[in-house]
């Protein structure tokens, strides 16, 4: 099974002096690097009506580049019959609500099981799609709203709309410490220095914006409502552990639990078995990537998150210091 595909578009002013690879990659960042790399050197790419496969040829601005290709159906990855909790569906795109502990794509330690999988089984026919469709991704310990292309032209205008930041991401979170009012973080997010595993506060980072506000607060937490403006690795982790106010239960940027003082023994318990970061993705609004149509799904937040935030509540009341 394969799926042909063709595309010409004209290189852009601000691309004057970067390399071919470069530019390609910038005008069809629905296609990974690698891949319109392998097209280069095959010669499915045309730069004025010429082949070029010498991806350090630097561009001027104005040439025409065409693409004529046939994507082949991914055998790297094989089917596996995994349930999905699917929120919406139609020819063109799936909305599924992810649980806990489900990876999103096969990586180091995760070779199957994944969503990727799962959708390989569902909907065969995203075998031709650039990673099975797969648009953004939840950490494997965040549970909720994600968006699946079942089509590559479905996938490149929902990559557009994500770049242009026309898709609403919210999510539900507990953290630790009292924050009295909300905010934005715009700090870059990378690689962390040393632990090439973790993301962090960087310089050289990605530009990354979160905005949050406090929806409740408890003795010692807080549950917040967060907006992603962007998209990075454990973005919202990185910025609530950087303004000090990390997530609870998250095994990386979180640190020991916090039970507030005079803690009942159940509260401390719950804190201390929570093991994965409390947060959840509970609302996704985009416009149709072929219909144009704006659409909004809602999640329910999990049962653990909402356990803990009715402990964290009782707990509030039970130290509430009386009025005489």
């Amino acid at each position: 099974m394969a799926e042909k595909i063709q595309h010409k578009d004209i290189v852009p002013e601000s691309c004057l002096g970067k390399r071919f690879d470069q530019t390609i990659a910038e005008m069809f960042p629905e296609y990974s690097r690698s891949r319109l790399k392998e097209w280069i050197l095959a010669g499915h790419v045309q730069v004025n009506g010429e082949v070029l496969t010498k991806a350090r040829e630097k561009m001027y601005g104005g040439e025409t580049i065409s693409i004529e290709t046939q994507v082949e159906a991914e055998e790297r990855f094989k089917s596996q019959n995994i349930p999905l909790n699917i929120v919406y569906e139609d020819d063109d795109i799936l909305v599924i609500n992810k649980p806990a502990g489900l990876v999103v794509h096969p990586g180091a330690g995760n070779p199957d099981g994944t969503v990727l999988n799962a959708l390989l089984h569902h909907c065969p026919q995203v075998d031709v799609v650039p990673r099975a469709g797969i648009v953004h991704r939840l950490d494997k310990d965040t549970t909720g709203l994600m968006v699946v292309a079942k089509t590559i032209a479905a996938q490149t205008n929902l990559v557009e709309s994500l770049q242009a930041r026309e898709i609403t991401r919210e999510y539900e979170a507990i953290a630790s410490g009292i924050m009295t009012a909300g905010g934005i973080v715009d700090e870059p997010i990378g690689r962390h220095s040393t632990k090439r595993t973790h993301m962090a506060v960087t310089i050289s980072g990605r530009p990354s914006v979160t905005h949050y506000r406090v929806m409740e607060k408890f003795r010692l937490h807080t549950r917040l409502r967060l907006r992603l403006e962007t998209g990075r690795t454990h973005q919202i982790r990185v910025h609530m552990a950087h303004i000090t106010h990390p997530l609870v239960g998250d095994p990386v940027y979180g640190g020991r639990p916090r039970p507030p003082k005079n803690a009942t023994v159940e509260l401390r318990e719950v804190l201390k078995g929570f093991k994965r970061q409390a947060l959840h993705a509970a609302m996704l609004s985009l416009f149709h990537p072929i219909t144009g149509e704006q659409m909004t799904w809602h999640a329910e937040i999990p049962q653990d998150m909402v356990a803990l935030t009715n402990i964290l509540r009782e707990d509030s009341k039970l130290n509430e210091t009386p009025d005489f």
